[in-house]
């Protein structure tokens, strides 16, 4: 399998891992072309993870499966999207448009908050696919940095998730906060009983 970092002698460190499939040089090569310029639209993106994977599904059109996650100098925010297709070079240009969005929209909040003291942030939640039926079939596991709501609220919009866990230090605790229907978000403050 094709796996690993794609050499450079400057600019961000891109690192390709195949699950469940082969990547070939050509697709190494088409990768490289196209997730490897992101950096020239934003600079501080210290390193690219790409992960190629197959899914066994009845769906030909899904299988192909491209996520992205960009990991951003000095801020420890991260850009995560992710693509399935039936041809693995459409999903990397799926996702490629995905991150050019995410991009733009993590650069318009980056100067309406200039002034502001930087804050760490944690990783987001990765877009879950299909319901699983009764069991648990997947599980990601993330680094949390401490944050408070309105830093939530930013990372959250940023990412265009409806939801986003993260560690409230003014709780002391996990929270969950989230999209409602009307447009404002609500917060989940869990406490063991």
């Amino acid at each position: 399998m094709g796996t690993g970092p794609l050499e450079r002698v400057e600019g961000m460190k891109l690192s390709v891992q195949g699950k469940n499939v082969d990547v070939s040089d050509w697709m190494l090569d088409y990768i490289d072309k196209k997730i490897g310029k992101l950096d020239r639209y934003l600079p501080s993106i210290s390193e690219a993870l790409v992960e190629v994977s197959e899914q066994d599904t009845r769906s030909a059109k899904d299988r192909q499966i491209v996520q992205v996650t960009l990991s951003i100098k000095n801020d420890k925010a991260l850009l995560r999207a992710e693509e399935r297709s039936g041809d693995l070079t459409a999903a990397v240009d799926s996702v490629l448009d995905k991150l050019y969005r995410q991009i733009s929209r993590y650069k318009g909040k980056r100067l309406r908050r200039r002034g502001a003291p930087e804050q760490g942030e944690p990783p987001p939640l990765e877009e879950e696919g299909e319901e699983p039926e009764g069991a648990v079939v997947r599980v990601k596991r993330f680094r949390m940095n401490p944050m408070s709501e309105d830093e939530a609220i930013e990372q959250m919009e940023l990412l265009g998730h409806d939801f986003f866990v993260f560690y409230n230090p003014d709780a002391s605790r996990v929270n969950v906060l989230y999209r409602r229907r009307d447009g404002d978000f609500g917060l989940i403050d869990p406490e063991l009983a």
